[in-house]
């Protein structure tokens, strides 16, 4: 069975725990194939996987956060680089492939309830956006929640909140390179099995690509921190359209690959 939920930036908020841990997994590794090394590329004088982070801690509703990287020589970087920034984050090491066992293993390590995969390549993530999908996830009370299935926020915001319950099973009857490779497709192509709910924007902001994959992408991410950063805030996914609105040859840099 799979859900909508269709909010806006401006709905109400609540948190219900029930106890639960929340943890935010954010995967990373330096050998991309069409972009390498982006995960460490440097915006405004800090690589972009720190970018990510400082957005990611200003979370409400995470109680850890971990970086789940590769037993790779060559991502010995992103461990050095994450514990330079800040001890408290952990760190796991795993499969460079099996990115679904990477996760299944980060979870069991830290002994967390309730996952929320976050991915190094979106340094434009909206925090309240990530709330309001793990906040959808309590309400809901269901096993697997997004809000990206029906995209209707820009790329680059995605958010996927799961249950270690659904990661273990999963992790125990996906077997597809494409299922083990990027985490959640069995969970998604199975609502028989688990309860799947989608998040969605009261607008549909799916033509927009906030997401680093190629040099036009990262170039567009360099030119929205060099009008918004500052180390007093987070800017919200509302101040970018906004950027957009008043520059709108900025979302041109990388048309060509929506």
């Amino acid at each position: 069975m799979v859900i909508r939920v269709i909010t806006s930036l401006h709905a109400q908020r609540r948190t219900r725990r029930d106890g639960s841990t929340i943890c935010v997994i954010v995967q990373a590794r330096i050998g991309s194939t069409r972009l390498p090394g982006k995960v460490m590329k440097d915006i405004l004088g800090k690589p972009m996987l720190i970018r990510v982070l400082e957005r990611i801690k200003e979370m409400k509703t995470k109680d850890t956060l971990v970086v789940a990287t590769t037993t790779s020589r060559e991502d010995d970087i992103i461990v050095t680089t994450v514990r330079e920034y800040d001890e408290t984050i952990g760190i796991y090491r795993g499969s460079s492939h099996d990115v679904l066992d990477r996760y299944h293993k980060a979870a069991k390590k830290y002994e967390v309830d309730i996952i929320v995969r976050i991915t190094s390549d979106d340094p434009l993530i909206d925090p309240k956006i990530s709330d309001m999908v793990v906040e959808a996830f309590l309400e809901n009370q269901c096993d697997y929640c997004c809000n990206n299935m029906r995209r209707t926020y820009p790329y680059g915001m995605d958010t996927e909140v799961f249950s270690v319950e659904s990661l273990e099973k999963a992790w125990k009857e996906a077997h597809s390179a494409d299922e083990r490779e990027h985490v959640t497709p069995y969970m998604r192509k199975n609502p028989d099995k688990f309860k799947l709910l989608n998040v969605e924007h009261s607008t549909d902001l799916s033509r927009l690509r906030w997401t680093v994959d190629y040099e036009e992408d990262f170039e567009f991410v360099t030119k929205i921190y060099e009008r918004l950063y500052s180390e007093e805030r987070i800017f919200s996914m509302e101040d970018i359209l906004d950027v957009l609105h008043k520059e709108p040859w900025l979302a041109d840099i990388n048309r060509i690959f929506r």
